[in-house]
């Protein structure tokens, strides 16, 4: 028995802003014209309608996909509609389903971990057809209102990001699937990129309800916990990179895909470069660049996710 990814799809909110139209809504401070795109590689990305929470971006998402047999609802998000329910439930009721739900939270990393439980259970025999879905809204997060410049660099990280759903159908298959997954993390990091307030720590403060990070520290810490994970993916399994239809990497900014490609000896061929056109989606990145691209059933794919926190994972597949 084999857990294997049967359906992908995304919902990508019409309205778009520019790189240029963030810079122009900032209030304040901005270094100069052009920052934005030029550090990120980011030309647009996705705005959800203000009547939008993320429950309705992952179900929009969930109804492109076979969802009238599913047996366990997974909401695999960094957003959520409110602390109280489970946002599960709510794109459950949305999607008029009655079967188990949960969420599960762990920044862009969100999905990637729900399509490892998915597969999990799956193994187990508690089920048998997983959804598993994301609504990104962080959109609500950015700060506008910019003092100087040091609060501009610990706001950068909300200029780049993208509103965005996703799904992701996982199911038992007696042939193919997911064939290796490996998950890492350093969690004495966790401080560098923060969305702080609704929590226990910062219930009520607005000042703590916008995205604040050290784009600089995070990428130090990726490169300290290194590569070995991806790389032993392949020394593990006997494979290349070759071997894969698509090679989906979690993607927050140009120069840094571009290293991390260099490092691991992706080739270009292999990548979905989703973050010029679409920003960064966090948590539904992955899914969205396997929708974009150009699989058949019978390909492998890998997905290797990087996320804040911080931790890193990959799943290879055959689709």
């Amino acid at each position: 028995m084999k857990a294997r990814i049967t359906g992908v799809a995304t919902y990508l909110p019409e309205r778009t802003m520019s790189s240029a139209d963030v810079e122009r809504r900032i209030e304040g401070y901005v270094p100069y014209g052009g920052v934005v795109e030029r550090l990120t590689g980011i030309r647009r990305r996705h705005v959800a309608r203000d009547d939008q929470q993320a429950s309705d971006l992952a179900a929009e998402a969930a109804r492109g996909l076979d969802h009238s047999d599913v047996d366990l609802l997974v909401f695999a998000s960094a957003s959520q509609d409110m602390v109280e329910p489970a946002t599960a439930h709510i794109v459950a009721a949305k999607l008029g389903l009655s079967c188990p739900v949960f969420d599960v939270k762990n920044a862009c990393n969100s999905m990637l971990n729900g399509i490892q439980i998915a597969e999990a259970l799956i193994l187990s025999g508690a089920h048998r057809k997983v959804l598993v879905c994301s609504g990104e809204i962080p959109s609500r997060a950015i700060r506008w209102q910019v003092r100087d410049r040091a609060q501009f660099v610990d706001s950068f990280a909300g200029y780049t990001m993208s509103d965005t759903g996703a799904a992701v159908m996982v199911a038992a298959d007696m042939e193919r699937g997911i064939f290796y997954r490996d998950f890492a993390a350093d969690s004495t990091a966790w401080a560098i990129g923060t969305l702080p307030g609704g929590g226990s720590a910062h219930p009520r403060d607005p000042e703590y309800s916008y995205f604040r990070g050290d784009g600089r520290r995070l990428k130090e810490a990726f490169e300290m916990i290194g590569p070995d994970i991806f790389l032993n993916a392949l020394k593990r399994t006997g494979l290349t990179w070759d071997d894969f239809a698509i090679v989906a990497v979690h993607q927050v900014a140009l120069p840094y895909l571009r290293f991390l490609a260099q490092v691991l000896g992706i080739p270009a061929d292999r990548l979905v470069v989703s973050l010029p056109e679409h920003g960064n989606c966090a948590s539904t990145t992955l899914p969205l660049q396997l929708a974009l691209g150009g699989w058949r059933p019978g390909d492998r794919v890998a997905l290797l996710g990087l996320g804040g926190g911080i931790s890193t994972g990959v799943i290879l597949a055959e689709m």
